[in-house]
Order: C-alpha cells, then structure tokens, then sequence
C-alpha cells in the first residue's frame, strides 16, 4: 500500500512508454508546452473535463471521475464512466478520449488499464472490459482488460515509479516519433546523441 504522498500520476504510464525522457522532463522536471497534438486533444476533452453526470434510461455517465489506488499508488481521472444496470447486475464502463486514432503501441491501453484499477479497488469490483473513444475515426473502441494487459502495466508503473523516485531524466536517442512531441524544443533529443558526441570528441582529438 501507498500513501497519497508517494502517488504517481496516470497519465505518467502513457508519457513513459511514449517516451521516458518525456515522462521524466512532465514528471520530474514539470516542463510542459502545447503542439497541434495537444490542443487537439484538450478540444476533445471539453466536455469530459468538466465534473458532472447525467442518467439516461438504465445508464448513468459521469464526467471527470477524480480516482486513485492505493495498492498501486496512482491518481488521476476517468474521462468518463458508465454505470449500465444490467440483468446480471451493474457493468462499469470506463471511456477514455483520445483525439487521434488507435495507436500500435500499449501506452492507450496502459493508460486505461490503470484507470481500471482504481476503479476495481474504489468500487471493490472487476472490470473486464473498457472503451476508447477515438476523435479521429470518431467512433469506440472496446478492449479486453486481460491478465496480460494488467501485467505490463504493473511493469510500467514500477519502471516510472523508480525513475521518479530516482528524479533522473532519462536519455534517449532520436526517433521519428521526436517529431510530434510538444516537449522537442526543451528535449533536444539530436544534441543529446551521446554516440555522436562520443564520436566526434574522438575524431577531434584522436583518441
């Protein structure tokens, strides 16, 4: 168990797999800027970013759940979350909005199964199954919360949970992806080409 003095943010996990130097320079250093990417997604969440409910027929929606866990030491938020009342009983559905579109890596699924859970441990229940809403492709996407999908993301919070604790920014070489990152200007991911820089010292003085 965790106290609420050593939690780590949610949406951690997603920047980690993302990018580590990137979770560490939100995390660590609390550097932040905006791109297209970021507002696109801050258009989307609107709606979601303000704390309310509505029912409708055996559905009730709640808008920008605070939630936390403290067997895993996580905070943050539920875009959305439905309580459907079924035959079987009540189905807890959350729903994260993503501006883009399904990505190839885990970080989305990471990020959503974490949400899970919180809420599994808040509303001692269990939470199968959970849903994207892509703004991109405009439409849900429903995924399995399986036992391996909660195994990698026990991994990746213990892996941002050390690197926070350790307050080191990680390293990282320059990819494709540093393209599209807000944090590219403060990063200088190509200055920081350690193998590079190693050559070129070695080049320099002829060692």
């Amino acid at each position: 168990m965790y106290t609420e003095d050593n939690f780590i943010m949610i949406n951690s996990l997603q920047h980690y797999i993302f990018c580590p130097r990137q979770c560490g320079l939100i995390h660590i250093d609390d550097v932040w800027q905006e791109n297209l990417f970021t507002v696109r997604g801050k258009i989307l969440h609107e709606k979601v970013d303000a704390e309310s409910y509505e029912t409708r027929g055996n559905v009730k929606t709640v808008y920008s759940l605070r939630i936390h866990s403290y067997r895993y030491g996580l905070v943050g938020r539920c875009d959305v979350v439905e309580f459907r009342q079924t035959k079987n009983g009540k189905q807890i559905l959350p729903v994260e909005f993503k501006a883009g579109e399904p990505k190839e890596d885990i970080s989305d699924k990471v990020q959503l199964c974490a949400q899970v859970f919180c809420l599994e441990e808040m509303l001692n229940t269990k939470i199968n199954i959970a849903a994207f809403f892509y703004g991109k492709i405009r439409r849900r996407n429903i995924i399995d919360i399986t036992s391996e999908l909660r195994t990698q993301t026990e991994e990746v919070i213990d892996k941002v949970r050390k690197m926070i604790a350790d307050s080191k920014v990680p390293i990282v070489e320059y990819s494709s992806k540093c393209r599209n990152c807000s944090l590219i200007t403060v990063c200088q991911p190509k200055a920081l080409n350690h193998k590079k820089l190693k050559n070129y010292i070695k080049e320099l003085y002829n060692v």
